[in-house]
């Protein structure tokens, strides 16, 4: 009977350094999973791996070099010769008018790093998710997928994309019994929003949020990793806010 355990399941996190990657590496590490910590930020990961003890394991990773992605999650395949669940979380932001003189850079640079490489890995990962016997994906998307901020225009698209991506292969790969889901993060204390001051995310949340705070990253990564429990076997192709209530709220 399938369980809410991910003792033993082999799971692979990107954008593991720090936020809502390195709190989900951590809960799956908590609940006895052999998890791969893949990061830019090599010192990072490999800071955590050590933290988290022997059955985790540190793969530097840019997700933006679509070479590196094949070779490394080919490396992680191989460690345990399965995934059992894949998460892609690395993500980046960026701010631009429409009509400004780098806004052609910026667009391609963020849809690489949150679109683009979400299918790359899910394709590299694709024959070790195979030999699972409960095999799970979630990309990490956010409520910009489901609303917008001005200026966030090349975001926005990336995580609508993460979403259109998400149920596209929820069809596509439900036929084999592995499931695929996205979730959209609200207003989260990550690196992303550390630059915000502190009375300013309290306005914005109580304003917004039906919860009136930000989230912090463990709240996102206990519905990611529940997402990739054994259990979770009949939820695919879902976009799930973890938003504090944000996209519920009208007043």
């Amino acid at each position: 009977m399938a369980t809410q355990s991910v003792e033993g399941l082999v799971a692979l996190v990107t954008g593991a350094a720090s936020g809502m990657g390195a709190a989900t590496a951590r809960l799956f590490a908590e609940g006895g999973a052999f998890v791969a910590l893949a990061d830019i930020n090599a010192d990072g990961i490999s800071e955590l791996a050590w933290q988290l003890g022997a059955r985790v394991l540190a793969f530097p990773l840019d997700v933006a070099d679509a070479d590196a992605i094949t070779r490394v999650v080919g490396e992680i395949g191989a460690w345990r010769g399965r995934i059992d669940a894949l998460v892609n979380n690395a993500g980046i932001a960026g701010f631009a008018p429409i009509d400004s003189p780098d806004y052609d850079a910026l667009f391609a640079r963020i849809l690489n790093v949150n679109l683009v490489a979400h299918q790359r890995i899910i394709r590299a990962a694709l024959p070790f998710l195979r030999r699972s016997a409960h095999p799970r994906i979630v990309n990490i998307a956010s409520t910009e997928a489901l609303g917008a901020t001005a200026l966030d225009s090349a975001y926005c698209a990336a995580k609508a994309g993460v979403t259109g991506l998400t149920r596209a292969l929820a069809v596509e790969l439900g036929k084999e019994g592995m499931t695929v889901n996205a979730i959209c993060p609200g207003p989260i204390e990550t690196g992303m929003t550390a630059a915000i001051p502190a009375e300013d995310k309290a306005t914005y949340a109580k304003r917004r949020t039906a919860l009136r705070r930000y989230g912090r990253p463990e709240e996102v990564a206990h519905m990611t990793v529940a997402l990739c429990q054994p259990g979770a076997s009949y939820v695919t192709g879902a976009t799930i806010p973890v938003d504090g209530g944000l996209m519920a709220r009208n007043a």
